[in-house]
């Protein structure tokens, strides 16, 4: 008896495992099955909302199931980004995370809703962008280095302009400002809009702009491009010079966007939506609509995505202590 009692034991034990693991595998067959909501943490019309729309088209074409792409912006993205952290982790909630969610905020804000690395699992980098560093083309200077003399020269006399207080182009600069030993004052905007068009008005010195935000005003003469922040020439400009090449090498700081899904979200689901998200991201209609915009085309496996998270969040967190930036 006690024999067969551990063997009813035993195998019932199994059992309680194996059906959860066979109804995980039979959801990844059947996945997707209804539509799939991505979730923008900002606004419409940005570079993030362009890209999600450009990759769900493309996944909703492979899948047969449409893509929905619901901006939710505010706090600093925070509001979308956490909406993701507490939906169910079937796969039909994705976030379009992008470097000031899930690698500034951690490093300036003293508490989240979420932790980027636990709460969420990466499934695929989509994209990386530079950014553009633009000056007015009164302040005489057209390269790095006579910009850097020139600040040096009047410490903290030069302005530079930001989309905001912890923004992604906020300590962007002030990692330039470190590795350069230069002294800029801050003057934060709403938008890079506007922070553009002070810098057209001379009211700031410099901008590190996005490239679509800069680039036709760069053409028309009216601002002077000095430099581009990738570790690599943009294709969209290639006449600038990198930062790296330009005095200071190894500086390699982009921006970024990606799909997560929640933590938790079966392995074999994660999977199977980077496989049709890097498939989509071959297809050139897409490749071509998305470099358009400045947008590089990446495309990873979740461990490369996850990789490239942490050393992000490592990256920014050094950058935000140097500088003492906290957002409270």
């Amino acid at each position: 008896m006690p024999i067969r009692s551990s063997a009813v034991l035993v195998a019932t034990f199994a059992l309680t495992i194996a059906v959860p693991l066979l109804g995980n595998a039979a959801r990844a067959d059947d996945f997707p099955s209804r539509p799939i909501h991505l979730i923008v943490p900002y606004a419409a019309g940005g570079s993030a909302d362009a890209t999600a729309r450009v990759i769900a088209k493309q996944v909703s074409k492979r899948t047969g199931q449409t893509i929905v792409v619901e901006n939710r912006g505010g706090s600093a993205s925070i509001l979308g980004t956490e909406f993701v952290n507490k939906a169910d982790p079937d796969g039909y909630t994705l976030l379009l995370g992008q470097s000031g969610p899930i690698s500034i905020n951690p490093a300036i804000y003293k508490e989240l809703p979420y932790d980027p690395v636990k709460d969420f699992a990466p499934v695929s980098l989509t994209s990386t962008y530079p950014y553009l560093m633009v000056v007015n083309r009164s302040l005489g200077v057209k390269t790095l280095q006579e910009f850097v003399t020139l600040a040096k020269s009047k410490p903290g006399a030069l302005n530079y302009g930001t989309t905001g207080v912890g923004a992604s182009n906020h300590l962007l600069t002030e990692l330039f400002n470190l590795k350069a030993g230069i002294k800029l004052t801050h003057i934060p905007y709403r938008g890079t809009a506007l922070a553009v068009a002070d810098l057209v008005a001379g009211q700031v010195q410099v901008v590190f702009s996005d490239p679509i935000s800069a680039l036709q005003l760069v053409n028309s003469g009216m601002l002077v491009a000095l430099a581009v922040t990738s570790k690599d020439r943009s294709p969209v400009a290639p006449n600038v010079p990198t930062i790296s090449e330009s005095g200071y090498p190894g500086f390699d700081a982009v921006g970024w966007h990606g799909i997560l899904a929640p933590a938790k979200t079966p392995p074999a689901i994660v999977a199977k939506l980077n496989a049709e998200i890097v498939q989509a991201l071959k297809d050139p209609e897409t490749k071509s609509l998305l470099e358009s915009q400045a947008i590089q085309v990446v495309g990873s496996s979740p461990q490369e995505f996850a990789d490239y998270i942490k050393q992000d969040i490592a990256l920014w967190k050094e950058v935000a202590e140097q500088a003492k930036i906290e957002v409270k």
